[in-house]
């Protein structure tokens, strides 16, 4: 195949992040989708990017400028439209280790959730003077005070207990719609920062290197 008679046009989205399993190159398959014509697309997704080294550690930023040359070196000739982002994230995940989920350690992280949260919940209900409103609603309603409104208290208790689980739409494995919980968007929005900062910070090494490689050039 010869790259030189035609010039193909190569539309390119890197992804957003990706896990590469250890000691494995990191392909241009595994980072970015490609629209381009069918007998460039194989050797295009073959193209090694890099090969990770123990001392790149366990992320590794890939952006365009790494890309790019690369498919020039296969296709000197070839028109690359970028699209989307023009970065990845790299992750280099280690061989998985099988194990049984502990028992007692799921046991221990529930019943210290269920009562941090009771009690969270009870320090909250008394900074508030929760017990006398509810036995002042009682007493609106019904035209007598009573000091003990458990009718009333297990039926606000139930109600705390179902509001939680339509706000966070979720129980156990069931979702009730489409929408993300509360807990998935926190989670998205954590990931995006984290990821957000390892760019920048790979940004500063890349340009703390090349200073250092300037200097050295200067001396």
């Amino acid at each position: 195949m010869n790259p030189d008679h035609t010039a193909p046009v190569i539309y390119i989205q890197l992804k957003n992040r990706v896990t590469v399993p250890k000691g494995h190159g990191v392909m241009l398959r595994d980072v970015a989708y490609l629209i381009t014509e069918p007998e460039w697309r194989e050797p295009l997704y073959s193209l090694l990017l890099i090969q990770p080294q123990q001392s790149d550690g366990n992320l590794i930023l890939i952006d365009l400028m790494t890309v790019i040359p690369r498919i020039h070196e296969l296709f000197p000739h070839a028109e690359i439209q970028p699209i989307g982002e023009g970065r990845t994230i790299v992750q280099i995940e280690g061989p998985a280790t099988a194990s049984k989920p502990s028992l007692a350690l799921f046991v221990l992280v529930w019943l210290l959730l269920f009562f941090g949260s009771a009690l969270t919940i009870m320090n909250f209900h008394a900074d508030v003077s929760m017990q006398e409103v509810q036995i002042r609603i009682v007493e609106m309603l019904t035209g007598r005070r009573d000091e003990h409104p458990y009718v009333f208290q297990i039926a606000y208790s139930l109600g705390i207990g179902f509001g939680m689980v339509i706000f966070f739409n979720h129980l156990f494995k069931k979702k009730w719609n489409e929408e993300p919980t509360p807990l998935e968007v926190e989670m998205f929005l954590y990931q995006k920062n984290i990821d957000q900062y390892v760019v920048n910070e790979e940004y500063r090494k890349t340009q703390r290197r090349g200073d250092g490689t300037s200097g050295n050039q200067g001396e």
